[in-house]
């Protein structure tokens, strides 16, 4: 396992526990996502998207065209 992806497990390990605290009967489900989307993260897509470089296969259409509407390719 990659490093970020145990950084990410313990962030969402340690946001279960205290939901688990705040609401006891509130389940947390952890979903995995493909392999190949493992490297990315929101702040990634964020930042490879504002200097208008094309974020396809990366995110869903509806998110790439906003993402290019709001920084247009340069």
């Amino acid at each position: 396992m990659a490093k970020r992806a145990v950084s990410d497990f313990e962030y969402e390990f340690q946001m279960a526990l205290m939901n688990r605290k705040l609401s006891p009967t509130v389940e947390t489900v952890f979903l995995m996502p493909h392999e190949k989307y493992t490297y990315i993260s929101s702040r990634l897509i964020k930042e490879v998207s504002s200097f208008g470089t094309s974020v396809a296969g990366m995110v869903p259409p509806l998110v790439e065209k906003r993402l290019a509407e709001k920084h247009p390719r340069r």
